[in-house]
């Protein structure tokens, strides 16, 4: 004979008991398939949740999903670097880096960012750890040295283009950067 299915009472809040039954009607399901669904996907992606901020998953998202990044191994990401300073031509690709760090720029001072905000923007795309030392003084963390020139570069040209004024100092593998009043 079949085992009765468990069942289980819950109170919902007010903000709660509505996105029940919002996504119960987006979604055609009982309440409880909602329930059996919503246990299932927080089973699977809990390690998601514990080791990730919920901010940085929308940021992510957001970032891959309208085409404008991509995902590169670190491995690749070097490399490329790595050609570029070989380069005969290598002055070209400084120029056109120029002209979109100034883009980014752009859209940076369209959205009212800060200096803090656009290091931690450009953190998300793993292109250094950043570390506040206080209000006004951050590290960032490379992990490479090779990236160092890329990184000053885009973020001098970005935030000239912000009239945001910086004193920049390189570190092995290091960029200390002071944001002046």
């Amino acid at each position: 004979m079949a085992k009765s299915p468990e069942r289980v009472t819950i109170a919902l809040d007010e903000e709660t008991a509505k996105l029940s039954r919002d996504m119960r009607e987006d979604l055609g399901i009982s309440q409880s398939e909602l329930m059996r669904e919503a246990l299932k996907f927080y089973s699977r992606h809990k390690a998601l949740f514990d080791s990730v901020d919920e901010e940085r998953i929308y940021a992510y998202t957001e970032m891959l999903s309208v085409g404008e990044h991509i995902i590169l191994d670190i491995d690749h990401w070097i490399l490329f670097l790595t050609f570029i300073e070989t380069h005969p031509e290598k002055e070209k690709f400084w120029e056109m880096h120029k002209k979109v760090s100034q883009a980014h720029a752009e859209e940076f001072k369209q959205k009212n960012h800060k200096a803090e905000t656009v290091l931690r923007r450009l953190e998300l795309c793993n292109l250094f750890k950043l570390s506040r030392t206080s209000d006004a003084d951050f590290t960032l963390l490379l992990g490479y040295d090779i990236p160092k020139k890329f990184v000053k570069m885009e973020l001098l040209d970005i935030f000239s283009k912000m009239g945001i004024k910086v004193e920049m100092k390189e570190d092995f593998s290091k960029l200390r950067i002071k944001i002046l009043p």
